[in-house]
């Protein structure tokens, strides 16, 4: 992975807000630490990034439609610092939208994002799932992700795993007190979202230190609005004999399932 110099807000010890990202304008930002990535300390963490687009998609093009669908694209290393989020409607219509959102550092785009959106309809009278629902967070033990992960974003979580959690397969919960934004509230699926791409790290297949398995992107299905706050994972991550590999969940506020992720890892074995 290449590097990127460390320019999050508060790296050299000046003062930080509580919150992930400072608003500089209607399109521009500034990392602060609590975004910092777990690979690297000069990155942002792609499940806040991914919040952050997903935020500015709702903001910048209101509906009374639903997200169903969003899918992020790692196209490089995310940087911190200053950046900007473009957002466009690609296909506008009266009961299905797609927008395209992107984190653009100067020339460079380091996260591409699609999102589908449907008009909501009643079919409570039908609703039904194959999903096991998690057991609450208060049914978990406290866990300290940052024994396993570094980094700011890792840092700024609490989280809880079920006892019976294995290399590559568990269940967990997670929460932040902090939003997206200084002096911002967080859209409710995008405070959600904000939390989704730590699975990855939730059930590890492998040692990080001795195994790479950084994800290239980012999927999440809906079949339901989530709520934010506790997010819940019942996740599996699987390794291929060629350098490919999955983590999957499904999603649960604490009402129950909520919808799925997956991601791409590419899985590579560190130079000793």
């Amino acid at each position: 992975m290449p590097t990127t110099q460390n320019l999050h807000l508060g790296h050299a010890g000046e003062p930080c807000p509580d919150a992930y990202y400072v608003r500089r304008g209607e399109t521009g930002f500034l990392s602060t630490l609590h975004s910092q990535g777990a690979w690297q300390p000069g990155e942002q963490h792609l499940a806040v990034a991914a919040g952050l687009v997903l935020a500015e998609a709702e903001r910048r093009l209101p509906s009374d439609k639903l997200v169903s669908r969003v899918t992020f694209d790692v196209l490089g290393v995310i940087h911190s610092g200053p950046f900007t989020i473009d957002v466009r409607m690609l296909r506008p219509g009266r009961s299905i939208e797609l927008i395209e959102a992107s984190m653009r550092h100067g020339d460079q785009v380091s996260v591409q994002a699609r999102i589908w959106r449907l008009l909501a309809s009643d079919t409570s009278g039908k609703q039904g799932g194959e999903w096991t629902p998690l057991p609450p967070p208060e049914a978990m033990q406290p866990w300290m992700f940052s024994e396993v992960w570094s980094g700011g974003f890792i840092g700024s979580l609490q989280a809880r795993r079920g006892a019976d959690s294995r290399p590559g397969r568990g269940r967990s919960w997670l929460r932040t007190d902090y939003p997206l934004v200084e002096g911002e509230t967080d859209p409710p699926v995008a405070g959600f979202v904000k939390l989704v791409d730590t699975a990855n790290g939730l059930a590890v297949r492998a040692d990080p230190n001795v195994v790479f398995f950084a994800n290239v992107d980012l999927t999440i299905h809906f079949t339901r609005q989530p709520e934010a706050g506790w997010v819940g994972f019942d996740t599996r991550v699987d390794f291929g004999p060629t350098g490919l590999g999955e983590t999957f969940s499904v999603l649960s506020d604490v009402k129950g399932p909520v919808g799925t992720a997956a991601q791409s890892l590419t899985v590579r074995l560190r130079d000793r």
